[in-house]
C-alpha cells in the first residue's frame, strides 16, 4: 500500500485527479442505491419489478453506449482537462433535477430520462480520465495508478453503498441527491487545478493538427491492431452476465434487510467493492508490469468470474452470497485494471480517447444485452427463482475464459517467433 500512497504524495496532479474520483464515485453510489430502492418501491406488486430495475440500469448503459464512440472523438480532439470539468458541472445540474423526479411514482419516466442524460455525459468523462493519465505520470507508474483508480472505484462502491443505504433510510432521498451533486462540483474544482506536463501538451497539440481524429480513423486503427483490439474487448467479455440486476433481486427479494432491502443491497455491493479492491492488489504481487505479464494475470481474473457466479447460485445465506460476489468482483476488477494499463502502454496518445471509448462501448453493449435478458427472465420465472439464471450466467462466463486462454497462447507463440533469432 506504501507504493500507492507514495504516488499520491509525490505527484500532486495525479493526487487531485484521484481525489476527484473519490468524491465523485461516492456520490454516484448514493445515487445508485437510492434510486434502485425507490424504483423497486414504486413498482412493488406490479409484476414488472425486474423490468423496471433493468430499465433503470439500461438508462445508465444504452445512451452512453450509443454516444461513446463520438465521445472518444471529442477526447482526442479537445483538451481533456476541460472536458472533465464540463462533464462534472453538467452532471451536478442533472442530479439536482432528479429532486423533482423522485416525488411521485408517476414521474418514474423522468428518473429514467435524467439518468440517461447523466450517463451520456459520463461517457465523455471516463475515457478522458483514462486518456489524461499519461499526461500526469511516467509509464512505470501506470500499473500502480490504474490499480489505485480501480481500488478507489471499489472502495467507493463499498463505502458509497453503505453510506447511501444509511442516508436513504435516515435522511431520505433528497439529501442523498444533493450530496451527489456537491460531489460532482467538488470534483470539477479539484480537476481545475491539475497541470498537465508541458511536453505532453505540445505533443497533443501537434497530433491534433496532423493526425486524423475522426471516428472512422479510430475504427481503422482498432482493426489494424488485433492485439490491441483483443484487449479493448476485455471489458466486453467481463460483462457477459450483468451483476447489477442480480444483486438488486438478491438484496430485495431473497435476503431483504432494511427498508425496501436497502441494507442487504448495500451489503452485497460492499462485497463487490471489497472483492474489486483485493483482485488487482493480490495479482500485482505476481506481475512485473510488462504487457505479457499483465495478460497472463488476466487469465486468473477470467477464472474468478465463473467461480463467483457458481458460488452465488448455490449460496443459501446473505453472507455466502456476499462472499460469492466478492470472488466475482476480484476477477472483474483485476481484468478491468490490467486491460486499461495495456491500452495506455501500447496505444499512441492521439488515439487513446477513441480506443478507451470503443473499450467502454463494448462494455456497455454487452451490459445492456445481459441486463435486458436477465430482467426478462427474472420477470418470467419470478424474482425468488433467480438461482437458475445465476448458474446460466456462470456457464456463459466460461466462454470469455476459453477465448482469453487461446488468445494469450497464440500471442505468446507469435512474440516468441519474432524475438527468436533464426539461423543461416
Amino acid at each position: 500500500m506504501q507504493n500507492y500512497l507514495s504516488l499520491i504524495r509525490s505527484n500532486s496532479d495525479f493526487g487531485r485527479l484521484w481525489l476527484a474520483q473519490v468524491v465523485s464515485l461516492l456520490g454516484d453510489w448514493f445515487n445508485t442505491i437510492v434510486l434502485s430502492a425507490l424504483i423497486v418501491k414504486f413498482t412493488a406488486g406490479s409484476g414488472y419489478e425486474g423490468t423496471a430495475v433493468s430499465g433503470f440500469l439500461l438508462a445508465r448503459m444504452i445512451p452512453p453506449m450509443l454516444f461513446s464512440p463520438f465521445a472518444g472523438v471529442l477526447v482526442d480532439r479537445f483538451d481533456r482537462k476541460m472536458l472533465l470539468i464540463v462533464s462534472d458541472i453538467l452532471r451536478a445540474g442533472l442530479v439536482l433535477l432528479l429532486l423533482f423526479a423522485v416525488q411521485s411514482a408517476s414521474l418514474l419516466w423522468l428518473i429514467y430520462l435524467l439518468t440517461a442524460l447523466q450517463f451520456t455525459i459520463a461517457s465523455v468523462f471516463e475515457p478522458a480520465r483514462n486518456a489524461i493519465l499519461p499526461a500526469l505520470l511516467d509509464k512505470k507508474d501506470l500499473v500502480i495508478a490504474n490499480t489505485l483508480s480501480s481500488v478507489t472505484w471499489s472502495v467507493m462502491l463499498a463505502v458509497g453503498a453503505i453510506v447511501g443505504g444509511i442516508l436513504a433510510a435516515v435522511f431520505g432521498v433528497e439529501v442523498a441527491l444533493i450530496l451527489d451533486a456537491l460531489t460532482f462540483l467538488t470534483s470539477a474544482v479539484l480537476i481545475y487545478f491539475i497541470k498537465q506536463r508541458a511536453d505532453y501538451l505540445e505533443e497533443a497539440q501537434t497530433q491534433r493538427e496532423h493526425v486524423d481524429t475522426s471516428l472512422r480513423e479510430g475504427i481503422r486503427y482498432f482493426l489494424r491492431h488485433p492485439a490491441t483490439a483483443l484487449v479493448i474487448l476485455v471489458k466486453t467479455m467481463l460483462s457477459v452476465g450483468s451483476t447489477d440486476p442480480i444483486l438488486i433481486i438478491y438484496g430485495t427479494a431473497l435476503f431483504a434487510i432494511g427498508e425496501d432491502g436497502t441494507i442487504s443491497m448495500a451489503i452485497l455491493w460492499f462485497a463487490m467493492g471489497l472483492g474489486a479492491v483485493l483482485g488487482p492488489i493480490i495479482l500485482n504481487r505476481f506481475t512485473d508490469g510488462s504487457v505479457r505479464s499483465l495478460r497472463h494475470m488476466m487469465l486468473i481474473g477470467f477464472i474468478w468470474l465463473p467461480l463467483g457466479w457458481f458460488m452465488l447460485g448455490w449460496a443459501p445465506t446473505l453472507f455466502l452470497a456476499a462472499i460469492s460476489i466478492l470472488v466475482r468482483g476480484m476477477g472483474g476488477s483485476a481484468n478491468w485494471t490490467y486491460s486499461s494499463v495495456i491500452i495506455q502502454k501500447t496505444v499512441p496518445n492521439a488515439y487513446l480517447g477513441r480506443m478507451f471509448s470503443l473499450d467502454m462501448t463494448g462494455f456497455q453493449f454487452m451490459q445492456a444485452i445481459s441486463t435486458i435478458a436477465t430482467g426478462i427472465i427474472i420477470d418470467a420465472i419470478g424474482a425468488p427463482e433467480v438461482r437458475p439464471v445465476v448458474y446460466i450466467l456462470g456457464m456463459l462466463s466460461l466462454i470469455p475464459l476459453i477465448i482469453w486462454a487461446v488468445a494469450i497462447l497464440r500471442l505468446d507463440r507469435h512474440e516468441a517467433a519474432i524475438t527468436t533469432p533464426t539461423g543461416d
